[in-house]
């Protein structure tokens, strides 16, 4: 399954732009009934993730000149733009749908396949929009939250879109398995990369790393799925 690319940089990066300051907590909140399976599957990916993923991430970043590593990054938000004009597409977001394809047609067309962004240079804003999102705007339930080791935080919505986005994905079509599974590990490195600088400073920014995480992300889907203006909350679950 291809890696969606707004998980692994949502559970760092978002926890420096919405998240308060986190309590250690152990038991099910409404918002993680599966409190303690999550923290067992948190407590597993770190190790993974301090020994072998970040390793990786470094040399990544160590072994590729910043214009290399630029190019691959537009190739994969070139893809994400797809997939955003068709979610803005089908929440009825005309204009984000109608921005973000006229970023795919003039980067692919351009932009060697999206390595160059043109379109950004020519001030078409990204829309940045998932199925996730739209299942939130058709009102299906968020769900449960969860975490799974090398993919991160989800929820059950936002992991339903994770499986619509795979089963769409151009990449998983390639039959050559070579190219299609180096283009899925290439995509899982240069997310991996972009959430580095702030997974930095997750550790020294809260006493439970687990909860800071887990409030960012629903935070900042919740500000995504209603566009910046989330309905006030009804308690203090979350």
């Amino acid at each position: 399954m291809m890696i969606p690319r707004f998980v692994l940089p949502i559970a760092l990066a978002a926890s420096l732009l919405l998240s308060g300051c986190a309590t250690t907590s152990s038991a099910p909140t409404r918002a993680d009934p599966l409190e303690p399976f999550n923290r067992a599957m948190f407590a597993i990916n770190e190790p993974i993730d301090r020994d072998i993923i970040l390793p990786g991430v470094r040399a990544y970043n160590e072994s590729f000149h910043p214009v290399v590593r630029q190019g691959i990054a537009n190739f994969f938000n070139n893809l994400d733009d797809l997939f955003s004009a068709l979610n803005g597409a089908l929440q009825g977001k005309k204009e984000k749908a109608a921005n973000d394809l006229g970023r795919v047609i003039v980067n692919t067309m351009f932009g060697l396949g999206g390595v160059i962004d043109f379109a950004s240079e020519a001030n078409i804003p990204r829309g940045d929009e998932d199925f996730g999102q739209t299942f939130g705007h058709w009102g299906v339930p968020q769900g449960p939250y969860l975490f799974f080791p090398l993919l991160g935080p989800t929820t059950f919505r936002d992991g339903t879109g994770w499986i619509a986005r795979a089963y769409l994905s151009p990449i998983l079509h390639i039959n050559e398995w070579g190219v299609r599974d180096s283009l899925l590990f290439i995509g899982y490195v240069d997310a991996r990369a972009k959430a580095y600088e702030a997974q930095q400073l997750v550790g020294g920014a809260a006493l439970d790393p687990y909860t800071f995480i887990r409030r960012s992300y629903l935070q900042r889907r919740e500000y995504l799925t209603y566009d910046g203006q989330p309905p006030p909350r009804k308690d203090e679950d979350e």
